[in-house]
């Protein structure tokens, strides 16, 4: 869901955008599966079995991704779950739905 790009609104690809364009990073446009794409051509994913902190967790597959978020370590994510709620730190749920690459940005 597009709509927040901050500063007092966030969705979950405008925060992970922010987060690694304030380090100097571009990570991809304003999209859960942009991001994803973005990571992929980078050559920059990595399984999830190998996620560490500040990697860019997915949810969704076959090519179409609707989630996304930073690991923050100990099974737990710093999300903007949709622009109408607050950004949190959570554990990482449905993980069925957990694409099996997470994305390591450089």
């Amino acid at each position: 869901m597009l709509g927040g790009s901050g500063p007092n609104v966030w969705d979950c690809s405008g925060l992970t955008k922010a987060s690694y364009a304030a380090a100097g990073i571009y990570i991809g446009s304003h999209s859960a599966t942009n991001q994803y794409r973005t990571m992929a051509n980078q050559g920059r994913l990595v399984p999830f079995s190998q996620v560490q902190r500040g990697d860019l967790v997915f949810w969704g597959g076959s090519g179409d991704y609707y989630h996304v978020a930073l690991y923050v370590g100990g099974g737990k994510i710093l999300e903007a779950p949709n622009p109408s709620a607050p950004v949190r730190i959570h554990s990482i749920w449905s993980a069925g739905d957990v694409a099996p690459y997470v994305g390591r940005p450089g």
